[in-house]
């Protein structure tokens, strides 16, 4: 059926209006405290619907249909897990992050062991956080090329300086405050999806239920006692937990909107409460995928990539104005990650690198340099989206096993500077590079699923960290 002038009117009113609403935050800030935490003055619910829009990017809204199309929902287990990482976060992490004034998740470690390991973690940060994103900015150019017919060079490239136009102005309060309308966007567009698939697949929901769960493809809890079996209820308790404690505890994408909170209280709930929303949303997205295998019968790659199944199905059978609706709500989610990264990316560079070496720069000069950052790590992720093109997967999996690779490393070297005091910067860093070289093999040489890596990563960073560090420990670290 394809798009017609109602739909690509939606989505140009959103692509504008989008761009427009950030654009009012630039006026904002006077500093850098402005410019990377929105004056620490966002309240806890926006901060929630902003992590969660951080959290679920293109790549889950095209992806995670794509994944319960090919299995089940097992992928749920994964979830549940992130939900028990944010408890232990708001108990073991939150402290420390709201001791002092932080900027970056990297001043902490610093802190506690010295500038050559924050110097170690932001790099890798900044390094992984990168990889991840150029995966996720190509997402974006699968569903426009679908959409809008165009390349998907071009396709990256308008959603790319949309995105830094507000960005690149507005700082913080406009990633955040844009996240939230997005979020309320993509979400609504989910449900109305939802919606419309029930009413296309002859019987509607008994039917499904009936074809769905003769399949096994309704299955949630799987306690299979396997290592290699991605998607069991230990990898994905356990796993998920490991995994989160490292993304929203350690990664500045994550951390940097936790201390824009108003205090550690509101932080708390902030997290908290996206873990619910998550768990909701990732639970839509996969009945979605559930449906669509319903409605299709078809192996995946009948579509060429399971991640071009939900994005065909809004462009070839969805109603006009709704499928407008929808390509919308998922250009939503790719604006939304991609401000969060650019924000996140720029803060790291300044705080833990620039700022450093020039302590003497005056705030004028660092809102400038600030700027500037913003604007390198788009043409950065720019180059990486375009280098992504046909070279990937399902690429939900292919953002969450790059993330995870250097995920263990960092979480090892935070939990050794918060659950020790013999650890020291020396033994610290040895860990840290066993760690990653760790996580390295299990991608490159082995059948280990990627949600047992960051819980390897972290064991073996925290225990090689720590027997480094006694023969020269000092008792009163």
């Amino acid at each position: 059926m394809g798009l017609d002038k109602l739909d690509l009117g939606i989505i140009a009113l959103y692509l504008i209006g989008i761009t427009l609403f950030g654009l009012r935050f630039r006026k904002h800030h006077r500093s850098v405290r402005d410019y990377f935490l929105a004056g620490r003055d966002i309240p806890w619910w926006a901060i929630s619907l902003s992590i969660v829009a951080a959290e679920t990017s293109t790549l889950t809204i095209i992806s995670i249909p794509g994944l319960a199309y090919d299995t089940n929902l097992t992928f749920l287990q994964v979830v549940m897990g992130y939900l028990v990482g944010r408890i232990v976060i708001s108990f073991l992490f939150l402290p420390h992050y709201f001791r002092g004034d932080l900027y970056t998740a990297y001043e902490l470690i610093e802190r506690r062991f010295g500038r050559s390991l924050r110097t170690l973690t932001a790099g890798l940060f900044l390094l992984t956080r990168t990889a991840a994103e150029g995966v996720r900015v190509y997402a974006v150019s699968i569903v426009v090329a679908i959409a809008l017919g165009t390349g998907e060079i071009t396709s990256i490239a308008v959603i790319t300086i949309l995105t830094l136009i507000y960005t690149f102005e507005g700082g913080l309060a406009a990633v955040i405050w844009t996240d939230v309308v997005q979020t309320a966007i993509y979400i609504g567009g989910t449900i109305v999806g939802l919606w419309t698939i029930l009413q296309l697949v002859p019987g509607g929901w008994s039917a499904i239920q009936i074809a769905a769960g003769s399949a096994g493809k309704l299955q949630v809890l799987d306690f299979t006692p396997s290592l290699w079996i991605p998607y069991t209820f230990w990898a994905g308790i356990i796993g998920g937990t490991f995994f989160t404690l490292a993304s929203h505890g350690t990664d500045q994408l994550i951390v940097q909107r936790l201390l824009a909170a108003r205090n550690q209280k509101q932080s708390a709930a902030a997290l908290i409460s996206s873990g619910i929303a998550i768990l909701f949303l990732m639970a839509l997205f996969l009945i979605v995928g559930v449906m669509l295998w319903a409605y299709y019968r078809t192996p995946s790659a009948t579509f060429g990539k399971p991640d071009r199944i939900y994005p065909t199905f809004i462009v070839t059978h969805m109603p006009h104005g709704i499928s407008g609706l929808l390509i919308a709500a998922i250009l939503a989610a790719a604006m939304s990650n991609l401000s969060a990264a650019l924000n996140a990316l720029s803060s790291s560079s300044i705080m833990d690198f620039y700022i450093r070496l020039r302590p003497q720069a005056d705030d004028r000069t660092r809102m400038r340099l600030s700027r500037i950052s913003t604007f390198v790590w788009a043409l950065v992720l720019f180059a990486l989206a375009v280098l992504s093109l046909h070279k990937v997967g399902r690429v939900v999996e292919v953002g969450l096993q790059i993330a995870s690779i250097a995920y263990g490393a960092l979480l090892g070297v935070f939990l050794l500077g918060m659950l020790t005091r013999r650890a020291t910067q020396r033994g610290a860093m040895i860990g840290m590079c066993f760690g990653f070289g760790t996580e390295l093999y299990l991608c490159l040489c082995t059948r280990v699923p990627w949600t047992w890596w960051v819980l390897i990563g972290t064991v073996v960073t925290f225990a090689v960290g720590y027997v480094s560090s006694l023969p020269t420990a000092d008792q009163s670290v």
